[in-house]
């Protein structure tokens, strides 16, 4: 403990005189800040356009020129340093990657990629493992329930990830890198527009083989191996009067060698792989019909296979004992579709409303899950929502709505949001206040996973609220935000004995039982101190409870109480950029029962990278991670990085 506290200090004192050498070097020329600032827009809070000045909802965006700007390789690298998010991977690349908000659970993550929903039907989770950042326009983290406007599985939060949009004169680009544990990665993307049509496509390979899964100071000496190719494009048609036709795709295919642990117990396993093959394909029509009616029509499908094989043998790297694994081998397969309309309807200025229908249905086809007899299972829903928004002289800001889900296997969910906002323009104040319903639908696996199941299943039910106030200093250079949040958890399905359970479950299996709460502060700023220099830092404080049908009183699984992130970004010359990006979680009980055992310390974690324009269609660039070789593990057991080093060359014509 006293180890970490130390090396917490270290990063503190490093990070604080990077920042004011940085800070110094540019006092002087502060008068150069722009001083005007554009604002992003947000979509997800409402599902229209609105600038993020309006939200009345807690939003964080995160651009792709960002994640261009510090080299980011996966878009949950960059939730890593979100605000109120919590994002562990279970291991090196490829491993399981799952990400959290505000104390609820990875499957209350609602995942959405160009309207297309990617949460699996099986486990209601989306692994952010393959998805790499090439290609990215935009990530929208929107925190609290949102069930209202994007029903099941939105309980925590949402996350909106967009496909950059084709503009300008045509241009291609590619790069190559390599660097530690074996890595190689190339691509090239190309984009742009012409008359009415619009384009922006990416290809793209990552390769690393020296990467052990369980983490090799716990004596793991096999590697494990990562192999991705992904695919990523977006096709644009204007249409007269304003209206817009655009189809989506992203695709990847994915290899992973990997080890696995149970508690304190670990295993080195020889040849364990999993490999993914997932398309998302998307197709969205926008046409206004009336100066006041505008409609928008989304079709999406998320069809994914994953094959799994267990190895062949295993050593336990407490005895060192080398035994041939339990043999077995599965093909799942799955699909999301989902159609939705949305008409919005401007009556006079201050009031926007908005309806919509949407049709939801998920499959799982796997005979080993399911059951040899009936291994197709499909989930379906139909939902009809409608919301109002107000807003008074860009000042006062109401939005409310309501939503009805009724589904194919438990009957109906009704939802509900209101939230409240003031602008104080002449102080540049933003007060803001939300409260929310949201619930989560039985996945397939609850439902139907052969002798583990439970077909009377009711969804998982949550309350959420918070409030925030937002404050704009030196002409909008300055941002500062606070903001409280408080959620409840009711009915959370929990695997455990009881009476209700079907016969064929022989007494265990999934049960509406559990409850949980959190609540915590959030805090974050941004600062453009020139040109040249942008600062931003966020903290969260994060309690949780968990009340298991057991008994007892204890901190959930796998929460830091305390996490911050601050980033750094200074151009010292116009063909230069330098990034550093500090990363701290605080300690946390890897299970609920909060055994000493499985406690994890606190870490703290920097990443460097740089880029240089040599010429105008050359760029180097190199990133280092972990730069003071923090020895740490996201979740216990599993390995993460040691300092690695990276570097490459990008061509753009």
């Amino acid at each position: 403990m006293e180890a970490n506290k130390v090396r917490c200090r270290v990063h503190g004192v490093v990070l604080g005189i990077m920042l004011a050498w940085f800070a110094g070097d540019s006092a002087g020329r502060a008068e150069d800040a722009p001083d005007v600032t554009v604002q992003e827009v947000v979509t997800s809070a409402t599902k229209t356009p609105l600038p993020v000045s309006q939200v009345t909802s807690a939003v964080e965006v995160i651009k792709g020129e960002e994640l261009e700007q510090k080299k980011i390789k996966t878009v949950f690298d960059a939730l890593r340093l979100a605000q109120g998010v919590t994002a562990f991977s279970s291991g090196g690349p490829g491993s399981l990657a799952n990400v959290r908000m505000r104390g609820a659970q990875s499957k209350h993550t609602l995942v959405v990629i160009d309207g297309t929903i990617v949460n699996s039907p099986t486990d209601g989770a989306f692994n952010f493992a393959n998805l790499t950042a090439e290609n990215i326009d935009r990530i929208e983290i929107l925190r609290g329930a949102q069930s209202m406007l994007w029903g099941s599985d939105a309980v925590g939060g949402v996350i909106n990830i967009t496909t950059r949009r084709g503009s300008g004169t045509p241009t291609a680009s590619a790069f190559v890198e390599y660097g530690s544990f074996a890595t190689i990665r190339e691509g090239g993307s190309a984009s742009g527009a012409k008359g009415p049509f619009d384009f922006a496509f990416s290809l793209s390979r990552w390769d690393t083989s020296n990467f052990s899964s369980v983490n090799y100071e716990r004596g793991a000496a096999e590697r494990d191996a990562f192999h991705n190719w992904q695919g990523s494009g977006r096709i644009g048609y204007a249409l007269p009067k304003d209206g817009r036709l655009e189809l989506n795709l992203r695709w990847w295919n994915s290899d992973v060698y990997r080890d696995s642990a149970f508690g304190t117990t670990r295993f080195d396993v020889f040849g364990a792989k999993s490999t993914t093959r997932t398309l998302i394909l998307s197709g969205i029509y926008e046409q206004p019909i009336t100066n006041w009616w505008n409609q928008k029509l989304t079709l999406s499908q998320n069809n994914e296979r994953q094959l799994d094989f267990s190895g062949t043998f295993q050593e336990n790297l407490t005895t060192g004992a080398i035994t041939p694994t339990f043999p077995f081998s599965t093909d799942l397969e799955i699909l999301n579709q989902r159609i939705e309309w949305q008409h919005n309807f401007q009556v006079g200025k201050p009031l926007l409303l908005t309806a919509g229908y949407q049709f939801r249905e998920e499959q799982g086809d796997a005979s080993g899950f399911f059951g040899s007899d009936q291994p197709n299972r499909l989930i379906s829903s139909h939902a009809g929502f409608a919301q109002a928004q107000v807003n008074v002289e860009d000042r006062l800001l109401l939005t409310a709505g309501v939503r009805q889900d009724s589904y194919n296997v438990f009957g109906d969910a009704t939802t509900y949001r209101v939230t409240g906002g003031y602008l104080f323009h002449e102080t540049g104040t933003k007060i803001r206040a939300s409260y929310a319903t949201g619930f989560r639908a039985p996945t397939l696996n609850d439902l139907f996973f052969q002798n583990a199941n439970n077909p009377d299943l009711k969804p998982e039910k949550s309350q959420s609220m918070d409030v925030g106030i937002e404050q704009r200093l030196l002409k909008d250079k300055l941002t500062l935000s606070a903001g409280y949040f408080w959620n409840r958890f009711r009915d959370l399905i929990q695997f455990m004995t009881s009476p209700t359970c079907p016969p064929a479950t022989f007494g265990t299996c999934p049960v509406n039982i559990a409850n949980s709460k959190s609540y915590g502060w959030e805090l974050g700023f941004q600062y453009a101190v020139t040109k040249n220099l942008d600062l931003r830092g966020q903290y969260t404080m994060t309690m949780t409870r968990n009340f298991p049908a057991t008994g007892g009183d204890t901190r959930l699984a796998r929460w830091p109480i305390d996490q911050a992130s601050m980033g750094l970004s200074y151009r010292p010359i116009e063909a230069a950029r330098i990034n550093v990006d500090y990363r701290y979680v605080g300690a946390r009980n890897d299970d609920v029962a909060n055994t000493p055992a499985m406690r994890s310390g606190s870490f703290g974690v920097i990443n460097l990278s740089a880029s240089y324009d040599a010429t105008k269609n050359v760029q180097v660039f190199g990133r280092i991670d972990n730069l003071l070789n923090q020895g740490y593990e996201e979740i216990l057991s599993f390995g993460t990085p040691i300092r690695s080093v990276y570097g490459g060359v990008k061509f753009t014509y």
